[in-house]
């Protein structure tokens, strides 16, 4: 009977409404975190590298690290204000 059927045929797949969509998820808070670790960890080890070359041991390596701070700081506000302006204009 029903054996002859492909098994998703007849199915529709699942819509989602735009709110859904602009929901994050927990993978996109986790790539949040990452890459704010990631920055941080990037410029440190630039900062110990250009220390080592230029003999300016420690100034360098907390330059960077600051510099690495608020760029990833940067990054998760520059997300966030992204998210907001996309949640307004989905509640449109």
């Amino acid at each position: 009977m029903d054996r002859d059927r492909e098994p998703n045929e007849g199915r529709k797949a699942p819509q989602f409404s735009p709110k859904q969509r602009s929901m994050p998820s927990g993978a996109e808070f986790a790539g949040i975190g990452l890459q704010f670790g990631m920055t941080i960890v990037v410029f440190v080890f630039g900062g110990v590298w250009l220390d080592e070359h230029l003999h300016t041991s420690p100034w360098l390596v907390i330059v960077c690290t600051f510099a690495g701070a608020f760029g990833g700081f940067y990054s998760i506000y520059r997300r966030v204000m992204a998210q907001q302006r996309q949640s307004k204009r989905d509640s449109r």
